[in-house]
Order: C-alpha cells, then sequence, then structure tokens
C-alpha cells in the first residue's frame, strides 16, 4: 500500500522510468527492484509525495483574505460551500436592455443574474477533461480550483475519485516571452523533493496522470497574453490524456480554448449563503452562542436585503462574515459597509492577489473612477433603468474623461469599459452589447453618493420620498451626506407635512395630539402618537376598506413598533377567510382592546365567522392596557366585556355580524373621542395618509442609518413628528 494517494501514483510512474534505464539523480536506473538503491529510490519518492500533499494543503488549502479583518488562515475545506454552475457564458446574445429591464422586474429579486439550472461544480468537472470556469472577481474561481486539487489528493476518497496529481498553477506569474509549461510543472515537484523531475514530469504527462489547474487566466499581463493562451492550447493537445482545468473573469475570456466546456460559477443562492455561514462560524463558541444561525436570521431581515444581496458574491459575503464576527452585528450605518465593499472590488482585492498594476487610462486613479461610476449610476437610476447599452455607457466614460482629465476626444471609449469590466468587476456585461452593475446595491449606493456630493437632495427628496425603489438610496445618503445630515431630514419633514395639507388629515393628527400623554419622553411620545393613530385607522378599516388602508396600517405598526398587534390582526384575518375552525391560540399577552380591534377587522368582511369561542376566551383573559388620561380604558373594558355577552353565534347571519362589528365601532368612536366623519377616508385620503405615515418612519430610519446627528437637532424634529404642520417647539427651516 502506498502512504498517500499521491505516492500512488507517483511510485508506479517511477517504477517504470527504473525498469527503462539510464542514470538520474544518482541512482542507476535499470537495476532490479529488489536491490538497495531501489529501496532508497522508492524511499524517496515516497517522501516527496507526502511533501508534495503537505506543500499542496498549506500553499492552496488554506484561506487568508482581507488582512486587517481576517487574522489566521482558515481550513478551505472547512467553509467551501459547493459552487454551482450554469452552462456557458450566461450571457443571452439577443436581449436588449428593455427586455432585461422586464425580466428583472418579473422575477422580483435583487439579483441581476438570469434564472437558470444550476449543475454541482465539482460533478461537471468529474465528468469533463477540459474545463473552463467563467465568473466575475470574487465569484470563487481560484477557490473551486484549488478545491479540486484537495479532493485530488484524497484520491478513491475524494469526491473525483481522481488518478490523478493536482498541479495548481497561478498564471498571473506567466510574464516572460518563454513560456514553458513543462518546466513549470517539473518545477513544481522539484520543491517538494521529487528525483529526476524532468523525466518524471514527462513520463506523467505522457501516461496523462496530471490534473492540471490553470487559474487567472485574466490576470496574465496583456503584452504576453496570446503567447500564454497559444502555449496551454498546445499543450492541450500535445498531452490530452490529462485533466485540464482552467479559470477567467467572464469579461476577459474570448472563447479562446475551442476544446474546453464553457461554464459560469453562479452567485450564491440563499442555501449556499446559509451554508457557508454554518461553515464559517463552527466553533465551539460559536456553537453554543448559536452564532451562525443569529446572523442568518438577522441577514434575511427586510432591511438588511441589500446586504444580503453583496452575500450572493462568496468574497463579498467572507468580508460580511468578518465584520459580523468582529461585531456581532451588521452596521446600523450601510453606507460605510457598502462603501468598503465597493473599494474591495475597485482595489484591495487585485492588491493582495498581488496582480500587475494595469492602468486603464493615464491618471484616471481608484476616487476619480468613483465618480464616473457614480455619475453613471445616478443618471441610469433616475431613469429607472438598472440595464444600459455599451454605446451609451462608452459615450459617458469618453466625455468624463475628456471632460475631467483633458483627454482626447478619439479616446477609446470601449477599451476603457473592457478594463473597468475586467479589472473590477464593477460593471456586468450581461447580453451583448447591454451592461448593468454587478450588483443593485452598489449602484444605489453609487447613486446616493452623486446625490450627496452633487447636493440634489431638495430634488430627490420631492420627487421620490415615498418611492420605495428610492428607500435605499435615501438611506445610504444619510450616511454619506455628513455634517448636512439635519438639512436632509428636515427636507424629508417638510415633504413629509406636505402630504397632510387637508384640513380633515391635519384634523385627525391634532385628534392624535390632544390624546397623548405630553409628560412623557420625546420617543416615546412618537411610539404612544403612531399607537393612537392606529386605533383610529383600525376603526376606519372596519367600517370600510380599500387597499390604502390596509398600507396605512402597516405604516402605523411599523411607527408604533407593536408587533404583537400585527401578529394579531394577521390571525383575524387568516382565520376570518378559514371554512374551518382551528385550535384556540394562546393570546394572553394581547391589550383586550387591541385584540377587539382586530376582531371588529376580521368580522365586518365575513358572512359567518368561526372564531367567536377563541374571541371570548381571549378577551376573558387579558388586561386593560394603562394610555392616555383622555380614555376611560377601565370602562371601555367593561363596554367590551358586555358586549362580548352578545357576541353571535358561529351560525348567525351576516346581518347579525355586521350589527355587532357596527357596535364594536361605535363603541371605540365613543371612548376615544372621535368623529366618524375624521376617518372616513377617500381613496386619495387613504393614499395620503400612507404616503405621511411611511415618510415619517423613514425619516426615522435615515436619522439611525446617519454617522451622526446632533442630538439637540433631532430632539426637536422628532417632537415636531405626527403633529399637525407648524405645531412643535419649531418649524421646519
Amino acid at each position: 500500500m502506498w502512504e498517500s494517494a499521491i505516492g500512488g501514483i507517483a511510485v508506479p510512474i517511477f517504477e517504470q522510468l527504473w525498469k527503462a534505464g539510464g542514470n538520474f539523480g544518482g541512482y542507476m536506473f535499470g537495476q532490479v527492484r529488489e536491490g538497495q538503491q531501489y529501496a532508497e529510490y522508492q524511499g524517496q519518492v515516497l517522501k516527496a509525495s507526502r511533501e508534495y500533499h503537505k506543500k499542496y494543503e498549506n500553499r492552496h488549502g488554506q484561506m487568508k483574505i482581507m488582512p486587517g479583518l481576517m487574522k489566521e488562515p482558515m481550513p478551505l475545506d472547512s467553509i467551501y460551500t459547493a459552487a454551482k454552475f450554469l452552462e456557458g457564458y450566461n450571457i443571452s446574445q439577443l436581449a436588449c436592455p428593455d427586455d432585461l429591464e422586464q425580466r428583472y422586474r418579473d422575477q422580483g429579486k435583487r439579483s441581476f443574474q438570469a434564472a437558470g439550472k444550476r449543475y454541482d461544480g465539482i460533478t461537471v468537472a468529474k465528468d469533463k477533461q477540459y474545463l473552463m470556469v467563467l465568473g466575475g472577481p470574487g465569484i470563487g474561481k481560484s477557490t473551486f480550483l484549488r478545491k479540486l486539487g484537495l479532493e485530488a489528493l484524497k484520491g478513491q476518497k475524494g469526491q473525483l475519485k481522481s488518478k490523478r496529481i493536482p498541479v495548481f498553477l497561478e498564471l498571473k506569474t506567466f510574464r516572460d516571452k518563454n513560456v514553458d509549461l513543462a518546466a513549470v510543472i517539473a518545477k513544481e515537484f522539484k520543491i517538494c523533493g521529487f528525483p529526476d523531475t524532468e523525466a518524471f514530469t514527462a513520463e506523467s504527462l505522457n501516461q496523462g496522470k496530471l490534473l492540471l489547474l490553470l487559474d487567472g487566466l485574466d490576470e496574465v499581463p496583456a503584452r504576453n497574453m496570446n503567447r500564454v493562451i497559444e502555449k496551454i492550447e498546445a499543450f492541450a493537445i500535445q498531452y490530452d490524456k490529462n485533466t485540464f482545468v482552467t479559470s477567467c473573469r467572464t469579461a476577459a475570456y474570448h472563447s479562446s480554448f475551442e476544446q474546453f466546456s464553457d461554464v459560469t460559477i453562479a452567485n450564491f443562492d440563499d442555501e449556499q449563503i446559509e451554508q457557508f455561514i454554518q461553515r464559517w462560524f463552527n466553533s465551539e463558541l460559536d456553537e453554543d452562542a448559536d452564532t451562525a444561525n443569529r446572523y442568518w436570521q438577522l441577514l434575511k431581515r427586510p432591511q438588511n436585503k441589500a446586504a444580503k444581496e453583496l452575500a450572493q458574491t462568496p468574497l463579498l459575503l467572507t468580508f460580511l462574515c468578518l465584520v459580523y464576527e468582529r461585531e456581532q452585528t451588521l452596521p446600523s450605518k450601510r453606507s460605510t459597509l457598502y462603501g468598503r465593499a465597493l473599494n474591495i472590488l475597485l482595489s484591495e482585492w487585485s492588491a493582495q492577489k498581488r496582480l500587475e498594476p494595469v492602468p486603464i487610462y493615464e491618471d484616471f486613479h481608484p476616487d476619480l473612477e468613483k465618480e464616473l461610476l457614480s455619475e453613471i449610476a445616478y443618471t441610469s437610476f433616475k431613469e429607472d433603468r438598472l440595464f444600459f447599452s455599451k454605446s451609451d455607457i462608452t459615450n459617458r466614460i469618453t466625455s468624463y474623461l475628456a471632460d475631467t482629465l483633458d483627454a482626447s476626444e478619439n479616446l477609446d471609449g470601449p477599451a476603457v469599459l473592457h478594463a473597468i469590466e475586467v479589472q473590477q468587476g464593477i460593471l456586468v456585461e450581461r447580453a451583448t452589447d447591454t451592461y448593468s452593475f454587478s450588483h443593485l446595491t452598489l449602484q444605489e449606493y453609487l447613486t446616493a453618493r452623486y446625490i450627496s456630493s452633487q447636493w440634489l437632495v431638495e430634488e430627490i427628496v420631492s420627487k421620490h420620498l415615498t418611492d420605495e425603489r428610492w428607500r435605499e438610496v435615501l438611506l445610504l445618503m444619510s450616511g454619506l451626506v455628513g455634517g448636512r445630515n439635519h438639512e436632509l431630514l428636515l427636507t424629508m419633514e417638510q415633504q413629509a407635512n406636505a402630504f397632510i395639507n387637508s384640513p380633515k388629515l391635519q384634523g385627525l393628527v391634532q385628534w392624535v395630539v390632544s390624546l397623548s400623554d405630553s409628560s412623557l419622553a420625546s420617543n416615546q411620545m412618537l411610539a404612544s402618537r403612531a399607537l393612537l393613530l392606529y386605533y383610529a385607522i383600525v376603526i376606519a378599516r372596519a367600517s370600510g376598506s380599500n387597499s390604502a388602508i390596509d398600507l396605512a396600517i402597516t405604516r402605523a405598526i411599523d411607527l408604533a413598533g407593536i408587533s404583537v398587534i400585527a401578529n394579531v390582526i394577521d390571525l383575524a384575518r387568516a382565520r376570518s377567510s378559514s371554512s374551518s375552525s382551528s385550535s384556540a391560540i394562546d393570546l394572553a399577552s394581547v391589550n383586550a382592546i387591541d385584540l377587539a380591534i382586530a376582531i371588529a377587522i376580521a368580522i365586518a368582511s365575513v358572512s359567518v365567522s368561526d372564531i367567536a369561542s377563541d374571541i371570548a376566551r381571549a378577551i376573558a383573559s387579558v388586561s386593560v392596557s394603562n394610555g392616555a388620561d383622555a380614555i376611560d380604558y377601565e370602562s371601555l373594558s367593561k363596554k367590551l366585556e358586555a358586549l362580548k355577552e352578545h357576541m353571535p353565534s358561529d351560525q348567525a347571519a351576516s346581518d347579525e355580524w355586521q350589527d355587532f362589528a357596527d357596535q364594536l365601532t361605535e363603541t371605540f368612536l365613543t371612548f376615544f373621542h372621535l368623529d366618524r366623519e375624521l376617518i372616513t377616508f377617500s381613496l386619495e385620503e387613504a393614499q395620503a395618509l400612507d404616503n405621511y405615515l411611511y415618510a415619517t418612519k423613514l425619516i426615522i430610519d435615515c436619522k439611525n442609518a446617519a454617522v451622526r446627528v446632533s442630538r439637540k437637532e433631532w430632539e426637536a424634529i422628532e417632537s415636531r413628528l405626527l403633529t399637525p404642520p407648524g405645531e412643535g417647539s419649531q418649524t421646519a427651516e
């Protein structure tokens, strides 16, 4: 038995060399196998095999990136997440920008990569003799090739079931005009102590015993690219019994290797992201603290959807894990987080890989590139375009560089675009001559960066404050405007107040102020006002429904932070539409008034209810809330208990249930001192109220996303939220 899979391949090759005769490395080949010289020779080969295995694991089986964040290397096998492939380039030859825009919107996700069947990477590699692995920067091409080598080292116990020796070569080192692949391979064996490496390399290649992993075709210096391609193609043809796997950034590949099967590494899906996180946080301490699950749940929250989009790229997911490992949370200052992610793609990743710097254009440094990309991002985002034509973007590049660097009007714009695409992957060709940013998150960040630097705040807020598409941009702006954050918040406040310019809506807000407790702290006061507004809107919903009122209820819940009530409403709606009774649910923690309002929502819209018994038990078991002194909660509770006694039966007609709902509504109107006319909304009024609540919540979120806001300035703004315009300690300037 051989001591390693490598030895099991290497020793028989050396046996054949021995038998063939010759004087190599101080040994006389052709001697009988049982001689002392042969035993020494075999021992040297086995020792070299063990050393080769060890060196491969040390050089290519460890992962350490981003110095300063990652202190110690991690074994690749311990965190490797199975790569998935898409067939070919994953670039449509016929799709135009409009087609891609429609496809993106139809799928309803933040991923630009087209949907399609995915294949397990190692399974594909096992069945292909020639494989070209394509993908963008940081997508995991090098990691995949290194993993193939680790599996080959395991021999029959590995996923490849390999009988080949892996040789990992970084093509960026091919800087000389003379490219001698056989000599480079022989050098890999020589440093591990193999005797007669030239003869061993030649025999291994002739027998087809090598798995050649040629990493980073795009990283070959441009002056040597054609020569390297020619040499690899000729080498693959000459030694066609071996297995060849090479990698290249998609943007730099031009179908150069005809005998190779092209595959594209797919972005990580949710399953892969979760698996990576589970493997990253696998220490005993992390398992005790359930770190992986806590982080995954955090990343899945709606407010973190942009960060989760970055996690589709393994490099940026590693960055996010390192940040969480250090801080045990995702930074609330998302502008700082995304800015660092952009820097990683623009310069840090290439610098760490020790790539030969290739100037995109004279004096075109990374900071200037950010300015160019920011302008492109903003212009496209403002036009509601995520995909743009090559001619459009090259014209922008040419115009920008001509204006900024006094470049020639004949500047080769396509060449500059190609360099940006290949080197950083910030812009990606999605279809022939059609581009987008690599991540929507990066386009949003760059858009916010442009707005902040050009101070287009008033224009954006006036046009897009309540547009969900611009929400992430506004949050990022709050982290980028620096000391002018107060101006941003005041502009948002002024626009929010414009939504409630009708006497009815201002009257409703005045009602909220009149019932709220003025002795509370400003943040508690705001929650109290939101809760009262929520009551009013829900009562309005019980009297009549439209989609805008439903949205306004959700906004008020968000503002007040009353998740329990939201759950009750969801329960009531679900049970009201159910045709069969289900088991009782413990609602003892829910306030009786909240529960009754939720009941009113449900029973106002159904003909026969199956929730009567659960309602009775729930109301009887809950306590009375402590609210504003203007509301007699004790009397209200007694009134609700009395109404409960007259609740219709399951078999009651719809008219009886509607009458019961009306009684509930009148009870709430009376005890909350609320005029029915004040909560009878037209569709336009309901939409305006929804916009007002959305904008108010966004103001709070922007404050939280800011690097710094003066406490005094924020308390003044907070005290005016959910009050009629012009009231409060001061008006917006």
